[in-house]
Protein backbone atom coordinates (compact mmCIF):
# COMPACT_ATOMS: atom_id res chain seq x y z
CA UNK A 1 0.00 0.00 0.00
CA UNK A 2 1.41 3.25 -0.68
CA UNK A 3 2.02 5.70 1.58
CA UNK A 4 1.55 9.23 1.63
CA UNK A 5 3.53 12.19 2.86
CA UNK A 6 1.35 14.43 4.91
CA UNK A 7 3.40 17.50 4.12
CA UNK A 8 7.31 18.38 3.11
CA UNK A 9 9.02 19.32 6.52
CA UNK A 10 12.56 20.43 4.66
CA UNK A 11 13.54 20.73 0.66
CA UNK A 12 17.51 20.98 0.32
CA UNK A 13 18.86 21.65 -3.31
CA UNK A 14 22.70 20.86 -3.41
CA UNK A 15 22.76 23.97 -6.58
CA UNK A 16 20.26 26.04 -7.84
CA UNK A 17 22.13 26.79 -11.00
CA UNK A 18 25.81 27.09 -12.38
CA UNK A 19 27.24 24.99 -9.15
CA UNK A 20 26.33 27.65 -6.69
CA UNK A 21 23.82 28.56 -4.32
CA UNK A 22 23.41 25.64 -1.91
CA UNK A 23 19.27 25.59 -0.13
CA UNK A 24 18.03 24.62 2.74
CA UNK A 25 14.36 25.59 3.26
CA UNK A 26 12.45 24.60 6.55
CA UNK A 27 9.01 24.28 5.92
CA UNK A 28 5.72 25.33 7.66
CA UNK A 29 3.17 22.81 7.84
CA UNK A 30 0.57 24.88 6.16
CA UNK A 31 1.64 28.24 4.06
CA UNK A 32 5.28 28.85 2.97
CA UNK A 33 5.81 32.18 0.72
CA UNK A 34 9.06 32.51 -0.90
CA UNK A 35 10.13 35.96 -1.90
CA UNK A 36 12.67 37.58 -4.24
CA UNK A 37 14.00 39.90 -6.90
CA UNK A 38 13.61 38.87 -10.15
CA UNK A 39 16.28 36.06 -11.42
CA UNK A 40 17.20 35.41 -7.61
CA UNK A 41 15.96 31.15 -8.05
CA UNK A 42 12.22 31.63 -6.71
CA UNK A 43 10.86 29.17 -9.12
CA UNK A 44 13.92 26.95 -10.08
CA UNK A 45 13.43 25.90 -6.65
CA UNK A 46 9.55 25.22 -6.92
CA UNK A 47 10.40 23.58 -10.93
CA UNK A 48 13.43 21.62 -9.07
CA UNK A 49 10.85 20.17 -6.60
CA UNK A 50 7.99 19.92 -9.10
CA UNK A 51 9.58 17.96 -11.70
CA UNK A 52 10.92 15.10 -9.46
CA UNK A 53 7.24 14.78 -8.04
CA UNK A 54 5.95 14.79 -11.79
CA UNK A 55 8.15 11.38 -12.69
CA UNK A 56 5.48 10.09 -10.77
CA UNK A 57 7.37 7.55 -8.45
CA UNK A 58 8.68 7.28 -5.52
CA UNK A 59 10.22 10.05 -3.12
CA UNK A 60 13.40 10.19 -2.88
CA UNK A 61 14.15 7.16 -5.55
CA UNK A 62 13.03 9.57 -8.74
CA UNK A 63 13.69 13.15 -7.35
CA UNK A 64 16.15 15.03 -9.56
CA UNK A 65 20.22 14.80 -8.68
CA UNK A 66 21.03 16.92 -6.10
CA UNK A 67 16.89 17.55 -4.57
CA UNK A 68 16.01 16.10 -1.39
CA UNK A 69 12.90 16.40 0.54
CA UNK A 70 12.67 15.50 4.46
CA UNK A 71 8.79 14.81 4.29
CA UNK A 72 6.38 13.52 7.72
CA UNK A 73 5.47 11.05 8.62
CA UNK A 74 9.60 10.41 7.57
CA UNK A 75 9.02 7.07 5.82
CA UNK A 76 6.59 7.88 3.42
CA UNK A 77 7.27 7.29 -0.13
CA UNK A 78 4.63 9.63 -2.28
CA UNK A 79 3.73 12.92 -2.14
CA UNK A 80 0.06 14.38 -3.78
CA UNK A 81 0.51 17.27 -5.08
CA UNK A 82 -0.73 20.16 -7.42
CA UNK A 83 0.84 22.98 -9.25
CA UNK A 84 -0.61 26.33 -10.63
CA UNK A 85 1.98 28.53 -12.52
CA UNK A 86 1.61 32.21 -13.37
CA UNK A 87 -0.17 32.67 -16.97
CA UNK A 88 3.17 32.62 -18.52
CA UNK A 89 3.91 29.39 -18.34
CA UNK A 90 3.37 27.00 -21.45
CA UNK A 91 1.13 23.65 -21.96
CA UNK A 92 3.63 20.98 -21.52
CA UNK A 93 4.83 22.78 -17.28
CA UNK A 94 1.11 22.83 -16.95
CA UNK A 95 -0.08 19.83 -18.43
CA UNK A 96 1.36 16.70 -17.84
CA UNK A 97 -1.78 14.21 -19.64
CA UNK A 98 0.16 14.36 -23.15
CA UNK A 99 -0.48 15.72 -26.80
CA UNK A 100 -3.51 13.43 -26.96
CA UNK A 101 -5.67 15.20 -24.26
CA UNK A 102 -4.38 18.80 -25.15
CA UNK A 103 -5.96 18.06 -28.45
CA UNK A 104 -9.42 16.29 -27.22
CA UNK A 105 -9.46 19.62 -25.11
CA UNK A 106 -9.01 21.97 -27.96
CA UNK A 107 -11.38 20.14 -29.92
CA UNK A 108 -14.22 20.29 -27.16
CA UNK A 109 -13.25 24.06 -26.53
CA UNK A 110 -13.45 24.79 -30.45
CA UNK A 111 -17.12 24.58 -30.16
CA UNK A 112 -17.64 27.34 -27.38
CA UNK A 113 -15.17 29.56 -28.06
CA UNK A 114 -12.02 29.08 -25.97
CA UNK A 115 -8.58 27.68 -26.37
CA UNK A 116 -6.53 29.05 -24.79
CA UNK A 117 -3.94 27.59 -21.82
CA UNK A 118 -6.35 28.89 -18.96
CA UNK A 119 -9.42 26.86 -20.81
CA UNK A 120 -7.31 23.93 -21.05
CA UNK A 121 -6.57 24.02 -17.27
CA UNK A 122 -10.68 24.89 -16.76
CA UNK A 123 -11.30 22.00 -19.13
CA UNK A 124 -9.28 19.40 -17.21
CA UNK A 125 -10.82 20.28 -13.91
CA UNK A 126 -14.05 20.13 -15.30
CA UNK A 127 -13.63 16.59 -15.26
CA UNK A 128 -11.82 16.17 -12.21
CA UNK A 129 -14.80 18.46 -10.82
CA UNK A 130 -17.44 15.54 -12.04
CA UNK A 131 -15.55 12.94 -10.51
CA UNK A 132 -15.52 14.43 -7.43
CA UNK A 133 -19.06 14.77 -7.22
CA UNK A 134 -19.62 11.40 -7.82
CA UNK A 135 -17.43 10.45 -5.24
CA UNK A 136 -18.89 12.88 -2.76
CA UNK A 137 -22.49 11.46 -3.70
CA UNK A 138 -21.88 7.52 -3.63
CA UNK A 139 -20.17 8.50 0.50
CA UNK A 140 -23.58 10.62 0.78
CA UNK A 141 -25.58 7.83 -0.51
CA UNK A 142 -23.78 4.96 2.29
CA UNK A 143 -24.28 7.97 4.89
CA UNK A 144 -27.91 7.88 4.55
CA UNK A 145 -28.02 4.19 4.17
CA UNK A 146 -26.71 3.90 7.82
CA UNK A 147 -28.68 7.21 8.92
CA UNK A 148 -25.88 9.23 9.26
CA UNK A 149 -27.56 12.49 8.44
CA UNK A 150 -25.31 14.80 9.98
CA UNK A 151 -22.15 12.93 8.41
CA UNK A 152 -23.84 13.24 5.04
CA UNK A 153 -24.96 17.05 5.22
CA UNK A 154 -21.14 16.87 6.72
CA UNK A 155 -20.01 15.83 3.16
CA UNK A 156 -21.75 18.23 0.95
CA UNK A 157 -20.78 21.61 2.87
CA UNK A 158 -17.95 21.62 1.38
CA UNK A 159 -18.63 21.75 -2.37
CA UNK A 160 -21.28 24.67 -1.06
CA UNK A 161 -18.65 26.25 0.15
CA UNK A 162 -16.82 26.43 -2.69
CA UNK A 163 -19.67 28.14 -4.49
CA UNK A 164 -20.09 30.72 -2.13
CA UNK A 165 -16.07 31.93 -2.48
CA UNK A 166 -17.34 31.75 -5.87
CA UNK A 167 -20.30 33.67 -5.69
CA UNK A 168 -19.09 35.76 -3.16
CA UNK A 169 -15.79 36.77 -5.20
CA UNK A 170 -17.94 37.39 -8.46
CA UNK A 171 -20.75 39.74 -6.51
CA UNK A 172 -19.30 42.80 -8.39
CA UNK A 173 -20.15 41.60 -11.62
CA UNK A 174 -23.88 39.87 -10.60
CA UNK A 175 -22.13 36.64 -12.30
CA UNK A 176 -22.92 33.21 -9.97
CA UNK A 177 -22.92 29.61 -10.34
CA UNK A 178 -25.36 27.47 -11.25
CA UNK A 179 -26.27 24.82 -8.56
CA UNK A 180 -28.56 22.66 -10.63
CA UNK A 181 -26.28 21.55 -12.93
CA UNK A 182 -23.03 18.83 -12.38
CA UNK A 183 -20.55 20.74 -14.41
CA UNK A 184 -19.76 24.76 -14.10
CA UNK A 185 -21.94 26.94 -15.24
CA UNK A 186 -22.82 30.78 -14.50
CA UNK A 187 -25.92 33.13 -14.93
CA UNK A 188 -25.49 36.84 -14.98
CA UNK A 189 -28.41 38.61 -15.85
CA UNK A 190 -30.27 36.06 -17.05
CA UNK A 191 -27.64 34.81 -19.46
CA UNK A 192 -25.62 31.34 -18.99
CA UNK A 193 -22.25 31.74 -19.32
CA UNK A 194 -19.37 29.25 -19.34
CA UNK A 195 -16.21 28.90 -17.56
CA UNK A 196 -14.86 29.91 -20.94
CA UNK A 197 -16.17 32.84 -21.38
CA UNK A 198 -14.95 34.50 -17.87
CA UNK A 199 -12.12 37.16 -17.38
CA UNK A 200 -8.92 36.22 -17.27
CA UNK A 201 -8.63 36.99 -13.73
CA UNK A 202 -12.24 34.99 -12.96
CA UNK A 203 -10.45 31.81 -15.01
CA UNK A 204 -7.14 31.70 -12.79
CA UNK A 205 -9.35 32.25 -9.09
CA UNK A 206 -11.55 29.52 -10.54
CA UNK A 207 -8.69 27.35 -11.20
CA UNK A 208 -7.15 27.94 -7.99
CA UNK A 209 -10.09 27.22 -6.53
CA UNK A 210 -11.20 24.08 -7.85
CA UNK A 211 -7.85 22.87 -7.46
CA UNK A 212 -7.99 22.91 -3.98
CA UNK A 213 -11.33 21.89 -3.77
CA UNK A 214 -11.22 18.13 -6.17
CA UNK A 215 -7.99 17.04 -3.73
CA UNK A 216 -11.10 16.32 -1.35
CA UNK A 217 -9.63 17.48 2.11
CA UNK A 218 -6.58 15.25 1.78
CA UNK A 219 -3.03 16.13 3.13
CA UNK A 220 -1.15 16.84 0.19
CA UNK A 221 0.76 19.95 -1.29
CA UNK A 222 0.22 22.89 -3.47
CA UNK A 223 3.08 24.64 -4.69
CA UNK A 224 1.99 27.95 -6.59
CA UNK A 225 4.55 30.25 -8.81
CA UNK A 226 3.24 33.80 -8.80
CA UNK A 227 -0.65 32.83 -9.03
CA UNK A 228 -1.34 36.39 -8.29
CA UNK A 229 -0.85 37.62 -12.14
CA UNK A 230 -4.45 38.50 -13.20
CA UNK A 231 -6.09 38.82 -10.05
CA UNK A 232 -7.66 41.70 -8.41
CA UNK A 233 -5.97 43.12 -5.23
CA UNK A 234 -8.85 42.29 -2.86
CA UNK A 235 -8.55 38.74 -4.35
CA UNK A 236 -5.22 39.27 -4.11
CA UNK A 237 -5.27 39.42 -0.27
CA UNK A 238 -7.85 36.89 -0.15
CA UNK A 239 -6.51 34.12 -2.09
CA UNK A 240 -4.73 32.35 0.81
CA UNK A 241 -6.97 32.37 3.24
CA UNK A 242 -9.45 30.61 0.80
CA UNK A 243 -7.27 27.84 0.42
CA UNK A 244 -6.82 27.00 3.64
CA UNK A 245 -10.66 27.20 4.29
CA UNK A 246 -10.94 25.03 1.30
CA UNK A 247 -8.46 22.60 2.74
CA UNK A 248 -7.34 22.61 6.05
CA UNK A 249 -4.84 19.70 5.18
CA UNK A 250 -3.15 21.41 2.02
CA UNK A 251 0.51 22.71 2.44
CA UNK A 252 1.01 25.35 0.59
CA UNK A 253 4.33 26.37 -1.31
CA UNK A 254 3.98 29.42 -3.08
CA UNK A 255 6.12 32.12 -5.14
CA UNK A 256 4.91 35.83 -5.13
CA UNK A 257 5.72 39.59 -5.99
CA UNK A 258 2.74 40.92 -4.04
CA UNK A 259 2.73 42.52 -1.03
CA UNK A 260 -0.74 41.83 -0.82
CA UNK A 261 -0.92 38.05 -1.15
CA UNK A 262 0.54 38.43 3.00
CA UNK A 263 -1.30 41.38 3.41
CA UNK A 264 -3.88 39.48 5.77
CA UNK A 265 -1.69 37.80 8.33
CA UNK A 266 0.84 35.93 6.67
CA UNK A 267 3.68 38.03 6.54
CA UNK A 268 5.73 35.71 9.48
CA UNK A 269 5.52 32.82 6.75
CA UNK A 270 7.92 34.93 4.50
CA UNK A 271 10.94 33.89 3.57
CA UNK A 272 13.19 35.20 1.33
CA UNK A 273 15.74 33.03 -0.91
CA UNK A 274 18.76 34.98 0.24
CA UNK A 275 17.57 33.65 3.89
CA UNK A 276 17.80 29.61 2.81
CA UNK A 277 20.98 30.04 0.69
CA UNK A 278 24.25 28.77 2.09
Amino acid sequence: MQKYAEYIKKIEIDSLWSGKKHIVWELNRRVNVLSGINGVGKSTILNKVVKGLSAGGEVPRHMLKGVHLEVEPADAKWIRYDMIRSLDSNLQQTLTEGDGFIQQALSALAGVGGGSLLDIQLYNLQRKFLDYQVNIGNRIIAELQLGNTEAAQHLSQKKQRFQDMVDELFAETGKRIIRTENEIRFTQIGEVLLPYQLSSGEKQMLIILLTVLVEDDQPYVLFMDEPEVSLHIEWQKRLIDLVVELNPNVQLIMTTHSPAVIMDGWMDHVTEVTDITV
